[in-house]
């Protein structure tokens, strides 16, 4: 019986091993054939119009089944005459304002910078004078380099005389500020977390371990402080001192930033690497509303048509199983904090 058990058991991890084998060979002849539609697809989506559809929408099944077909038919004499109206150039938003979209989502390389660029250009290359462009941003920071390139490119925005709206629903910190700062109007919700106007660095040194074990390091540089700190060798108070007078030459450049962006503000007071929520940070001048993106987009439709511009890669069959395989883990991970974090409550 034991044999048995052993036998299947080599059978199943067989049969898995192949079926990995021939899933790899499968996606790559996919990848392959779908390599030449790489590039990313710039999609607009109205907002206005998909505000409208929902609202009807929930009109509709919320009302008695008697009087359901009168308002469908409403409905479609409403979408024939605005349709009419915007042949003839004389639809009620025919002319309004524009409002474009953007969202930035910030990790700590900023990795979505790029992206963000191409989608500012093509903002740029169509947009008037008039028109508003409304960032959706969050971020709590993460590379200097990285975050300084983010912020240029809603630099570019104020350079080509748009006026510009951060909307901050979560975090923007650190790098995220320094992004935000740029805005002609900061909106953060009452408890999204703002400021963080600091430099940190954090270098492991595991010298006197290799030291203690025998084992010797050689550093060679040419300049004298090439590298400042290092992991494996042995530090000096020199090099100590010189990386700390970086740090803070850094965060001297990012002070400076942000009083050229928003000179109103109390620099020194509130560059010491402290967060402030929403409701607070208004009181410190570090933005200028409370409130949600979602509401003032809303506000904003009553008078504008409200754009959401996004590139975006071509949906093809390897990205979406890319997909399908990084929500399944970030479902595992998030369920599994879940329970550590419930595990802890109960502890209490």
């Amino acid at each position: 019986m034991g044999e048995w058990i052993a036998e299947m058991g080599t059978f199943l991890l067989q049969t898995i091993l192949v079926m990995v084998i021939v899933g790899g060979v499968l996606l790559l002849v996919v990848r392959s054939k779908e390599s030449s539609d790489d590039g990313l697809k710039l999609h607009i989506e109205s907002i206005n119009d998909e505000r409208r559809l929902r609202n009807r929408r929930l009109r509709v099944n919320t009302t008695s089944p008697g009087a359901r077909k009168k308002l469908v038919k409403a409905f479609r004499q409403e979408e024939k005459a605005k349709q009419k109206a915007a042949k003839q150039g004389k639809g009620e938003l025919q002319n309004a304002q524009k409002v474009w979209v953007l969202d930035f989502h910030g990790d700590l390389k900023a990795s979505q910078t790029e992206q963000f660029a191409q989608e500012v250009s093509a903002i740029i290359d169509v947009a008037s004078a008039e028109d508003e462009v409304v960032v959706r941003l969050e971020s709590a920071g993460g590379l200097v380099h990285s975050y300084g390139l983010a912020a240029a490119q809603l630099d570019r925005l104020q350079a080509a005389g748009l006026n510009t709206t951060v909307c901050i629903d979560k975090v923007a910190a650190s790098g995220g500020y320094m992004m935000a700062c740029t805005a002609n109007h900061i909106k953060a919700a009452p408890f999204a977390v703002i400021g963080s106007i600091g430099v940190v660095a954090q270098v492991p040194n595991i010298h006197r371990l290799l030291k203690r074990n025998d084992i010797d390091v050689e550093l060679l540089t040419a300049g004298k402080y090439k590298r400042t700190l290092t992991v494996l060798g042995e530090n000096t108070e020199e090099g100590r001192e010189k990386f700390i007078d970086d740090l803070e030459n850094t965060h001297r450049l990012f002070k400076e930033y942000v009083s050229q962006h928003r000179p109103d503000m109390d620099i020194d007071e509130l560059a010491t690497g402290e967060i402030w929520y929403g409701s607070e940070a208004l009181e410190k001048k570090l933005t200028d509303s409370v409130g949600t993106s979602e509401a003032y987009l809303v506000e904003r439709m009553a008078s504008a048509q409200v754009y959401h511009v996004k590139l975006e890669p071509p949906k093809t069959l390897s990205r979406k199983v890319g997909l399908a395989v990084s929500a399944g883990i970030e479902q595992a991970v998030i369920k599994g904090l879940g329970l550590v974090e419930a595990a802890g409550w109960q502890r209490r």
